[in-house]
C-alpha cells in the first residue's frame, strides 16, 4: 500500500541542562542503568552513556581502592570547556591592530562601524587582518570590546518617524519643486542646504547656522548670536565677504532652506547671486542631507543644552571631526577631501 502522508519528524537536539546532570548523578550513583535514566529524562540511552564518560572522575579511597563516581559539576565544566572550542575561531587576536584602530575611531572621532570597516577597506596601504562590521557590532555586543552602546550615538538615535504634511503654512521664495534635476541628482557642486540649530530654546542663547553640500556632504557649521533672521543675514553675508562675491557665487550655487521665519529675508540677501530654494513646509525629509548632519552635530552638542556653554574652537573642531568621517554613500571617502578636490577645480580659496 503507498504511503500517502509522511509521518517522519524531524529530530531536534538540545544540549542536556546542569539540572538534567544533577538528576543523572542522584540516579546513577544509587545504581540506576542508563536505559531508566534515560526514559525519565526522554533521553536515548547513549546521550546518558556520553555524559557519563564526560563527568565521571576516579577517586582514592581509605583501602587504595579507586572508585569511580559521577558529578554533575565536572560534566556541566567540561561541558562549557567544549563549547569554547566549537565555532568558527574568533578574530579578535588575529585582527588586534583593526579592533584597536576601531575602538579609537568610535571613541574619539565618533565614526560607526560601518564607515570605519569601509574606510580601512578603501586604504591601499592597509595589509592587516580585519572583521566585517557585523562582527564588528557583535563584539561591541558581546562586550568583547571597551566600546558601549552609549559610544555609538546614532545607533542610540535611530527610530521610526512618521512624515507629516500640513497646508497652509506660508512659503518664503522659489519652491524646491523648480529645483533643476542636476541638483536633485547631486550630478554638480555647489548647492546646499541650510539649517538652523538652537540649543536651550532662550533668547540669550546662541544658535547655529549649518550648511551641507549636496554632492560632497560637507558641512560649514557657523555661531549666531541668536535665532533670529537678522542674525542668518549677517552670516551669510561675512560668508559672501569672505569669499568674494565671484568666488561665493561658484561655491554656492543654489542654497536650500526650509520655511522657518529665519530665512525670510535668504532670497532678498542672495539676490542675483544664488539661486534660494524653500522645501514643502513641515517636509524636513525634502532636505535630508541637513537633518542628517544635524544629528551628527547633537553628539557634540545635546539637544537642549545651552550652545552658549561651548566655545567656537570647539563647534569648529565638532565640524571638522564630521567632515572627516568617511561615508559609505561616498564609497567611503571622507567629504572634507572630497570638498578640497571641488574647490580646486574651481581656484577657489578657503579658510576652512
Amino acid at each position: 500500500m503507498a504511503q500517502i502522508q509522511n509521518t517522519t519528524q524531524k529530530l531536534t537536539y538540545k544540549h542536556l541542562s546542569f539540572e538534567e546532570r544533577q538528576l543523572i548523578e542522584v540516579w546513577h550513583n544509587r545504581g540506576d542503568s542508563n536505559r531508566e535514566i534515560g526514559k525519565r529524562l526522554g533521553r536515548h540511552h547513549q546521550t546518558i552513556n556520553n555524559e557519563l564518560k564526560r563527568g565521571t572522575t576516579t577517586q582514592i579511597k581509605e583501602n587504595n581502592k579507586p572508585r569511580q563516581l559521577y558529578f554533575a559539576e565536572t560534566g556541566q565544566a567540561k561541558y562549557i570547556e567544549n563549547r569554547k572550542r566549537c565555532g568558527a575561531k574568533s578574530k579578535l587576536l588575529s585582527a588586534v591592530d583593526f579592533i584597536n584602530y576601531a575602538c579609537k575611531q568610535i571613541i574619539d572621532f565618533n565614526w560607526s562601524p560601518d564607515a570605519i570597516v569601509g574606510f580601512v577597506k578603501s586604504l591601499r596601504t592597509w595589509d592587516k587582518p580585519l572583521v566585517s562590521t557585523k562582527t564588528l557590532y557583535n563584539y561591541i555586543d558581546k562586550g568583547f570590546l571597551p566600546i558601549r552602546n552609549h559610544h555609538l550615538k546614532m545607533k542610540l538615535r535611530l527610530s521610526s518617524k512618521k512624515k507629516r504634511s500640513r497646508k497652509h503654512k506660508k512659503e518664503l521664495g522659489k519652491s524646491i519643486d523648480e529645483r533643476p534635476s542636476t541638483v536633485n541628482n547631486r550630478e554638480s557642486f555647489g548647492h546646499w542646504e541650510i539649517d538652523s540649530v538652537i540649543g536651550s530654546k532662550s533668547k540669550d542663547d546662541n544658535a547655529l547656522l549649518t550648511l551641507v553640500e549636496r554632492k560632497t556632504r560637507y558641512m560649514i557649521t557657523v555661531v549666531l548670536d541668536d535665532h533670529t533672521e537678522e542674525s542668518v543675514c549677517y552670516a551669510v553675508n561675512r560668508l559672501k565677504s569672505e569669499l568674494g562675491q565671484a568666488s561665493f557665487s561658484k561655491m554656492f550655487q543654489s542654497i536650500t532652506a526650509d520655511n522657518g521665519s529665519e530665512f525670510s529675508s535668504l532670497h532678498d540677501a542672495l539676490q542675483q547671486i544664488t539661486d534660494v530654494y524653500f522645501a514643502h513646509p513641515y517636509s524636513s525629509w525634502e532636505r535630508g542631507t541637513n537633518e542628517r548632519h544635524n544629528g551628527l552635530l547633537r553628539q557634540f552638542i545635546p539637544k537642549g543644552t545651552p550652545i552658549c556653554n561651548y566655545s567656537k574652537q570647539f563647534i569648529q573642531l565638532a565640524t571638522e571631526k564630521i567632515n572627516l568621517l568617511p561615508r559609505k554613500i561616498l564609497n567611503y571617502r571622507q567629504p572634507a577631501t572630497l570638498f578640497l578636490e571641488e574647490i580646486q577645480k574651481l581656484k577657489i580659496k578657503t579658510c576652512w
